[in-house]
């Protein structure tokens, strides 16, 4: 069984889809979103140096457009069903859900631009930020971010917490992190997924009557509990209300393995999930479509892990109530 995985915030690099403009459409492509997105993202996917992508309101546009370009690219002669599962990792899950039909491109750009620059609104208004905490005891970990009034925004598997909260907060943390864990600062800008984003909530439910979800061809997996989310606006639901939950890709994880994946495809801008999947998803074929180069490979690798699942009904999510 397959399953196609839309890389997270802090994924991108700079120049990452300069190589994509050398295939017919791309460009084309590239140009229909900056118009919906409403900030080239041509110029910031080729020459816009590292401090610039950071900036949320281009990463997560540049993120979902690549996830975009790259799902036309494998999966024009690929139609999805529910033999597939889709899922993304916090903004990827735009990507997803456009992937797996639950919306249709332009919503779900036009969602992520609302979402980008609601949330950078959002964290300018107090510095935060988050930091991956690797290793240590769960337990011992949770413990010290509760003493210092942190959020686990993002449950990764494999040992892989990530941490969201003020500057003071995460600086404390680095100068005295959990017994035999590592602190890393990451690439984003604010304490993404916890109550610090809640304007952000209120921005998109504002957007919310100008979209028209469906509902999903493929199995589309939430990062609220890691089960399939069967109806559109429940899904809808679910996105908003996602920006200021944690994200629970351990159990998007634990899902697709119950459910049978063997084989996890990650949409450029690739390599976090399918690092992430090694650790988390032990015995499962994870292939990271990083440049044009990795096209051929990919589609092998979809024709070869496309089956029809035997879903199990009980695994539907309920979504965010």
């Amino acid at each position: 069984m397959l399953a196609i995985a839309c890389p997270g915030q802090g994924s991108q690099t700079p120049g990452f889809l300069s190589p994509w403009l050398e295939l017919p459409g791309v460009r084309e492509h590239l140009e229909q979103l900056s118009d919906r997105a409403g900030t080239d993202l041509i110029r910031h996917g080729t020459v816009s140096d590292e401090e610039s992508i950071k900036d949320t309101a281009v990463a997560q546009p540049l993120i979902v457009a690549a996830g975009l370009v790259t799902a036309r690219l494998l999966l024009q002669d690929h139609p999805l069903t529910a033999a597939t599962v889709v899922a993304g990792h916090s903004v990827g899950e735009l990507t997803a859900s456009a992937v797996a039909g639950a919306l249709s491109e332009d919503d779900a750009v036009a969602f992520v631009r609302v979402r980008a620059n609601a949330m950078a609104q959002a964290a300018a208004a107090l510095p935060t930020g988050m930091s991956a905490v690797l290793g240590g005891d769960p337990d011992e970990v949770a413990a010290v971010l509760a003493d210092l009034g942190l959020t686990a925004a993002n449950a990764n598997g494999g040992g892989q917490v990530v941490a969201a909260g003020t500057f003071e907060q995460l600086a404390a943390l680095a100068d005295a992190p959990p017994a035999k864990a590592r602190v890393i600062a990451l690439k984003v800008a604010g304490a993404f997924h916890t109550a610090h984003m809640a304007p952000a909530v209120t921005a998109l439910e504002v957007l919310r009557p100008s979209l028209t979800p469906s509902d999903p061809l493929a199995t589309l997996v939430s990062n609220y509990d890691g089960r399939p989310v069967a109806a559109g606006e429940g899904n809808l639901d679910s996105l908003i209300a996602q920006v200021s939950r944690p994200v629970r890709w351990d159990l998007c994880m634990e899902s697709m393995q119950a459910m049978g994946v063997t084989g996890m495809v990650e949409l450029s801008p690739a390599g976090t999930l399918t690092g992430l999947a090694k650790r988390g998803m032990r015995g499962t074929a994870a292939l990271a479509v990083k440049s044009p180069e990795d096209l051929d490979a990919a589609r092998s690798f979809i024709t070869e892990h496309s089956r029809t699942p035997d879903l199990d009904p009980s695994l539907t999510s309920e979504g965010p109530q």
